[in-house]
């Protein structure tokens, strides 16, 4: 198959089971089967893992390493460094899942992040995303996407069902505080940590607690993720260092109040 066979079907509509939206917004994350197909895991996913090698700049050993550098290697915008790479970040296909499970008309980048698990690397703390995102809503959804199938040993990532409702813990940052406080304030809620298929991924909201255990095996757990926001969404007032740090890295030039538009952050689909 070729590169524009693979393009074609990252680009062409998937078809959301009946139950899919209510699952989402009902649980704050929904995962799906069959999303993408092999041939195009296998070709993307090769590009991505190179440019993981090649821009890691990670040198120290695991054991050296805090808790979240144990917890993956994390390359960022892999769209603005590879033309490969911008093909798969920008599918039309998932980005469209996206606005679909939110209700919205748009959605524009974010940011993507390949997260890499070494063999070996740790866990996966206990987090919600949107700490670090000063957003005028709650509109925002990652899409998770292993490259390859991913057992439990790898390190899949785990959801507490319902939890994007559960005020509790927002405000606190990836940390081994962070896992110690909501394994404790989230335990009345359900977990899903169940493993995925080759071709299975994940869209979780931004509210949304969850973690990964650790990777037991002998290969990297690779995932590539894309971070969507609401075509319209505003920039909020920063209330600590970590947004105004995301707003300069991924909203440059955006005004406080005016919408999320810098050219960082295109729009990925639009209902026509």
């Amino acid at each position: 198959m070729n590169r524009e066979d693979l393009y074609t079907q990252i680009s062409e509509p998937y078809t959301l089971p009946v139950e899919a939206v209510e699952n989402y917004r009902r649980d704050g994350y929904v995962k799906l089967k069959d999303v993408l197909s092999a041939e195009v895991l296998a070709f993307y996913g090769e590009k991505i893992s190179e440019l993981v090698q090649t821009l890691n700049k990670e040198e120290k050993p695991l054991a050296e390493r805090s808790t979240y550098g144990r917890a993956f290697l994390q390359i960022m915008n892999l769209w603005t460094k590879d033309d490969v790479a911008r093909e798969f970040v920008f599918s039309r296909r998932l980005a469209r899942i996206a606005a679909e499970l939110m209700g919205v008309a748009g959605v524009r980048m974010y940011h993507d992040q390949a997260l890499y698990k070494e063999p070996g690397g740790g866990y996966t703390p206990w987090h919600v995303d949107q700490f670090y995102w000063p957003l005028s809503n709650a509109n925002s959804v990652t899409v998770w996407v292993p490259l390859q199938k991913t057992p439990l040993e790898l390190g899949p990532l785990a959801f507490c069902v319902g939890s994007h409702v559960f005020e509790k813990g927002r405000d606190l940052a990836i940390s081994d505080e962070s896992e110690e406080k909501m394994r404790f304030n989230l335990r009345d809620f359900p977990i899903d940590e169940g493993p995925y298929d080759l071709g299975e991924v994940s869209f979780h909201a931004g509210w949304t607690f969850h973690r990964a255990g650790p990777n037991t095996s002998v290969m990297p757990r690779a995932v590539m993720t894309v971070i969507y926001i609401e075509d319209g969404i505003r920039l909020s007032q920063p209330r600590h260092k970590n947004h105004e740090n995301d707003w300069n890295t991924w909203m440059p030039g955006v005004q406080i109040g005016a919408a999320v538009d810098s050219p960082m952050n295109p729009v990925l689909y639009r209902a026509e």
